[in-house]
C-alpha cells in the first residue's frame, strides 16, 4: 500500500480509512507493507498491525548521491513495528505558491532524469499511462486553467516525483502480489512500482480535484489522477457518486471500477462538561471537518443564522482547519452571529470524542463529498445527522436526514426540527446507531481483497 497519512497524525478522512482497512486485513490474515513520506509520524500503539518500510540506507544513499536527498532519521522507541520513512514532504492542504511555474527542486530532478536507469521505468510507465489517458473519451478542461485558490504547496509535484522514485527503489527488494495506491500523490509511485516489479495496480480513488475544487481545477493534479486510474488494473471508489463522476470526468470504463465504502469503528468516551463559552441550557449544533470550499462552511453559517432567529439558545461549533477558515470567521461576524459560533481549530484522539458527546445534532452540508466518515463518526456517538444529498455516504444510510447543500432554508427547518422536537431526536439517535454497526472495516477490508483476487485474474490473464 502506498500513502500519505496514517493514524494518529492524520489531516482527513484518508487516513482514518487506511487505518480501519489495514487493521481489518490484518485480522483477515493478510501481510500489509505500507509506505509513507517522512514526515508521517507514528503511534505504535495503534499501527502494530502495519509492517511500515521504505528504502534501505544503501538505497536512500544512492538516491542522495544522485539527487541531493536529505538522509533518513533514525527512528527509535517502536517496539512492534518495523517502521523507516521515504524522505517526501507530502502535505495534502497546504496553501500553494502565486504561481504554477516548476520548482528549482523539481527542475533540477528532471534534469537528471536521464542519468539514473531505475528512473526509465518512472518515465515508460508514466508516459504509457499518459497515452492510455489520452485516447479515452472524456471531457476536456477549458484551457486547463488553473484555479484562483488552490490546496497545495508550489514544489509538492516534485515530492510526488521523490515519493515515486524511492518507492519503486524499495518496492525492488520485496515481495508482494499487488499494489495498491490511495489517492492522486500515490498515483505516480503506484504506477512505478506496478511496471516496475511486474504486479497489478489497484488505485483507490477517495476524492477527486473536482471534488476539492468545483470546475477550477489544478489541470496537473487533474492529469496525475487521469493517469493513475487508467494505469490501474483495478479502481476502487468509495460511493457510486465518485464511480460515475470517474466515468464522466475521467473516461474511465464502468466495469473496471468497483465501489467499496468507508465503515466506523464503534466509538465510545465519556461525557465531558461544556467548556465556560456554552451555557447548560443551550443546543448545540456540530460542523467537524476541513473548512475548505468542498465542506460548504458557508452554507452551514448561512442556515445557522436562520435557526437562531427561531432557535436562540443555539450554539455552533465549527471545529476543523483548512484555507478558509478566516472567510468563515469574517462570514460569521457580518452575519451577526460571532458570539454564538465557536471554532475551536483542528481537534484529535478524545478532543473528538468529546465534542460529539456535547453536540445535539452534527451537520456536513458538503458541496461534492465522495464518501464522508464523520457522518457515521457522529451516529456512533449516539448524535443525530443530516447530510448533503451531494455525499456518498447518503447512499448507504437511511436514518439521517438529507438536504441539497444550497438549500440553506430546508437545512435550517431540519435543524430546528430535531432542535425542537425530542421525540425526532431520539429516534434518530436509536435508529442511527443500530444502522452504523453494519457498516464495519472487516466487510470493506474484504470488498478491497476481493478487488485485489480480480485485479491479479486480469493481469495474469493479459
Amino acid at each position: 500500500m502506498l500513502g500519505w497519512e496514517f493514524p494518529p497524525y492524520i489531516s482527513g478522512g484518508l487516513g482514518t480509512a487506511c487505518f480501519g482497512l489495514t487493521r481489518a486485513m490484518s485480522s483477515l490474515g493478510h501481510e500489509i507493507t505500507f509506505v509513507l513520506p517522512q514526515s508521517v509520524e507514528h503511534d505504535p500503539n495503534t499501527s502494530s498491525h502495519v509492517k511500515l518500510k521504505v528504502p534501505t540506507p544503501g538505497q536512500v544513499a544512492r538516491a542522495e548521491r544522485r539527487r541531493g536527498i536529505t538522509r533518513l532519521a533514525e527512528i527509535e522507541g517502536l517496539e512492534n513495528v518495523t517502521f523507516r520513512t521515504i524522505p517526501a514532504e507530502l502535505r495534502p492542504y497546504d496553501r500553494p505558491a502565486d504561481d504554477e511555474t516548476i520548482s528549482e527542486i523539481e527542475r533540477q530532478l528532471l534534469i537528471h532524469e536521464k542519468e539514473i536507469a531505475t528512473e526509465e521505468i518512472l518515465t515508460q510507465a508514466t508516459e504509457s499511462a499518459a497515452a492510455s489517458a489520452a485516447d479515452a473519451p472524456t471531457k476536456v478542461l477549458d484551457g486547463g486553467s488553473a484555479p484562483k485558490k488552490q490546496h497545495y504547496g508550489g514544489d509538492m509535484f516534485s515530492e510526488v516525483h521523490r515519493y515515486a522514485r524511492l518507492a519503486m527503489e524499495m518496492a525492488l527488494e520485496e515481495g508482494f502480489e499487488v499494489v495498491h495506491a490511495h489517492d492522486w500523490m500515490t498515483f505516480p509511485a503506484g504506477i512505478a512500482v506496478a511496471a516496475a516489479t511486474s504486479r497489478p495496480l489497484v488505485v483507490h480513488v477517495h476524492s477527486t480535484e473536482f471534488d476539492r475544487s468545483g470546475e477550477h481545477v489544478n489541470q496537473r493534479i487533474y492529469d496525475i489522477e487521469r493517469q493513475g486510474v487508467h494505469a490501474a488494473t483495478k479502481v476502487i471508489a468509495v460511493s457510486l457518486l465518485t464511480k460515475n463522476l470517474l466515468v464522466k470526468r475521467y473516461g474511465v470504463a464502468a466495469e473496471k471500477i468497483e465501489v467499496v465504502y468507508n465503515a466506523i469503528d464503534k466509538n465510545g468516551g465519556t461525557y465531558a462538561e461544556p467548556p465556560a463559552a456554552i451555557r447548560r441550557d443551550e443546543k448545540i449544533v456540530l460542523f467537524l471537518g476541513r473548512i475548505t470550499m468542498q465542506k460548504g462552511p458557508e452554507y452551514f453559517l448561512a442556515a445557522a443564522k436562520m435557526v437562531l432567529e427561531h432557535v436562540p439558545n443555539t450554539r455552533f461549533i465549527m471545529a476543523g482547519s483548512g484555507d478558509m477558515i478566516r472567510k468563515s470567521i469574517e462570514m460569521a461576524a457580518e452575519l451577526g452571529i460571532g458570539q454564538k459560533v465557536l471554532f475551536p481549530g483542528f481537534l484529535r484522539g478524545d478532543d473528538v470524542a468529546k465534542v460529539y458527546k456535547m453536540a445535539d445534532l452534527y451537520v456536513m452540508p458538503s458541496v461534492s463529498e465522495p464518501f464522508g466518515i464523520a457522518p457515521l463518526e457522529a451516529m456512533s456517538h449516539d448524535v443525530p445527522v443530516i447530510i448533503s444529498k451531494q455525499s456518498g455516504v447518503s447512499e448507504i444510510l437511511t436514518h439521517v436526514l438529507k438536504v441539497d447543500f444550497w438549500d440553506i432554508h430546508e437545512m435550517a427547518n431540519k435543524i430546528i426540527a430535531v432542535l425542537r422536537h425530542p421525540p425526532l431526536q431520539r429516534t434518530l439517535k436509536e435508529h442511527g446507531t443500530f444502522e452504523v454497526r453494519r457498516l464495519d472495516w472487516r466487510t470493506a477490508a474484504e470488498g478491497c481483497v476481493d478487488v485485489y483476487g480480480k485485479a491479479i485474474a486480469a493481469w495474469r490473464g493479459h
